[in-house]
């Protein structure tokens, strides 16, 4: 069944543990951020959601034909792309999004999924497209690279738009050839030419998306997979009003990566609990953090893959309204989208309350979501 998406704001989608965040711009602009596309079956008991399905039931068509503004890929794992040659096929997109990084990877052989290949395919299309126009090649043809690597020295890419290449410090209003500054940013944090060489979730895109309706503002903090280093880079270098999250999609699926961190020299690691201060610092009122994920456990193995209960916890210390993981919000046995919208009265959770965490006040005692952020240093030319 059919979801009734909010006029202007977020949607994050039960798709297992991997991401799909649909962004409502307004009734003709939407922009997809990540893609797990899984067949539900009840058969099979499946409670992922087929999302290429539910897009295709809420967005706008063109000519006939379903059409989505934007869809943006924060890195090529296949938890982030599945389904992409598929919704590809089935919709029509104007422009996509996407890290220099994919193309190094295909280049040097590793181990890319079908959709992560179909994604690079199309994104080279697109690149050499965008070259032949010299400039804005048109609905269907659009890319925009974000975040700077030294692939983009090679013969292929000569003569590639400068307007259309975003780096960190950047900000994005612009959405299918439209200005949309009135309604729209995002805000550029990552990834940066340093970690471009790293693992491939340290070259994760980041944003922070404001959507904003008469004097009504709604902020989500998206960072694909990163995990401390890259996010402490984050907020070291960034400007406060820049870091402000009404809804905080935590990364890596609620991984504890994001505030356990071994540094080198040491035995294990440890809680950086500076990290956990610094995200709570930056939280708005009303602020959720949301999971991504199947359903957080009570605890963890050594090895274990997300979703981490560590991380749950700390982010029950800090979250101002409460902590939601898409696989348990609403019913756990029929779980349901999380919507939140923005109108001229700020930003708001849509729905059903979700269950209230039964340590979530004993925790926020001690951890707090003030306002005061950490200041921090410029982003200069994007050589960082």
């Amino acid at each position: 069944m059919a979801i009734q998406p909010p006029d202007r704001g977020f949607i994050f989608w039960p798709v297992g543990t991997g991401d799909s965040t649909t962004i409502r711009i307004d009734d003709t602009v939407y922009l997809q951020l990540d893609l797990r596309h899984m067949a539900r079956s009840e058969e099979e008991e499946d409670t992922a959601w087929p999302i290429i399905d539910e897009l295709i039931d809420i967005l706008p068509t063109l000519d006939g034909e379903p059409h989505l503004s934007v869809f943006a890929l924060t890195h090529p794992d296949k938890d982030h792309c599945q389904g992409f040659e598929e919704l590809n096929d089935e919709v029509f997109i104007s422009e996509i999004w996407m890290s220099p990084r994919t193309f190094r990877d295909f280049d040097s052989d590793e181990d890319l999924c079908e959709d992560a290949e179909a994604f690079y395919e199309e994104a080279m299309r697109r690149v050499q497209a965008t070259i032949a126009a010299g400039g804005d090649p048109g609905p269907g043809d659009r890319i925009r690279i974000i975040g700077y690597d030294y692939w983009l020295q090679e013969p292929e890419f000569d003569g590639f738009p400068e307007e259309l290449l975003s780096i960190p410090g950047h900000t994005i209003t612009e959405l299918d050839g439209r200005d949309m500054s009135d309604v729209f940013e995002a805000f550029v944090h990552a990834p940066f030419l340093k970690d471009s060489f790293g693992d491939r979730n340290d070259c994760s895109l980041a944003f922070q998306v404001s959507l904003y309706e008469g004097d009504g503002v709604g902020r989500a903090m998206l960072m694909g997979d990163l995990s401390y280093p890259v996010i402490r880079d984050i907020f070291d270098r960034s400007e406060a009003a820049t870091l402000e999250w009404n809804v905080l999609l935590a990364p890596h699926h609620c991984s504890k990566s994001v505030m356990y961190w071994k540094d080198e020299g040491d035995d294990e690691e440890t809680l950086k609990s500076e990290m956990v201060r610094d995200i709570g610092n930056a939280a708005l009122s009303p602020g959720y953090v949301v999971s991504s994920s199947e359903p957080v456990p009570s605890s963890n193995k050594s090895g274990d893959n997300p979703p981490h209960a560590k991380a749950k916890k700390q982010y029950l210390r800090i979250v101002p309204n409460e902590f939601i993981c898409t696989h348990e919000h609403i019913d756990d046995a029929d779980p349901e989208p999380v919507i939140f919208e923005v109108t001229e009265e700020g930003f708001a959770y849509v729905g059903d309350s979700a269950e209230t965490e039964s340590m979530d006040k004993t925790l926020k005692a001690a951890g707090g979501a003030a306002t005061t952020p950490a200041t921090a240093a410029g982003f200069g030319s994007g050589t960082d």
